[in-house]
């Protein structure tokens, strides 16, 4: 298969649905089962600095995956979460496509987790669902919309508020500027 392509899904494909809408500057509003999360970019790439940017809550997204894993792996051995904390940082890579280049993740386990037990709960958050996706990435398709999801007609040339809604959707978008 070609770069870019997506396979067919699977009819029985376990789907999780999100949706992100504009809010204003450079802020978005993410949906998700029913949670509402915004991301923003800092004032220095055009935006209000009122939340996280995108490429902070995917790192986010691993370093909490991790800490689930390890509370799960704590839990199901009969020790606390108390104390377990995950901290991380992340580099941007300094030329193109604009991407994380890379990404440290420490744990700190709890203090009566016994040093014997390190070695199997490093072995369990090594393979959060987050990180096993990054270590075997899906494929991705990005698809521009023929309609917007809340309008029941079809966007035609002629139509001012369509052509304008048309403009932004095709308009190249950055999760982080560079």
């Amino acid at each position: 298969m070609e770069q870019g392509q997506v396979a067919e899904r699977p009819a029985d494909a376990d789907i999780h649905q999100m949706d992100v809408r504009f809010v204003a500057g450079e802020a978005y509003e993410v949906s998700v089962r029913g949670h509402h999360v915004l991301v923003d970019q800092p004032a220095d790439a055009g935006g209000q600095d009122t939340a996280p940017t995108p490429t902070e809550l995917f790192v986010a997204s691993l370093a909490a995956c991790v800490a689930f894993y390890a509370g799960q792996y704590l839990t199901r051995h009969g020790y606390s979460r108390d104390g377990l904390a995950v901290s991380a940082d992340f580099d941007m890579a300094s030329d193109r496509p604009a991407r994380v280049s890379g990404i440290h993740l420490s744990v700190l386990p709890p203090t009566d987790l016994p040093p014997a037990r390190r070695p199997a709960l490093h072995a369990v958050v090594s393979h959060c669902t987050v990180h096993n996706s990054l270590a075997f990435p899906p494929p991705v398709a990005i698809d521009l919309a023929d309609q917007h999801p809340d309008r029941t007609r079809q966007e035609s040339p002629g139509d001012p508020e369509a052509t304008s809604a048309a403009m932004i959707a095709a308009a190249p978008t950055v999760c982080d500027a560079p």
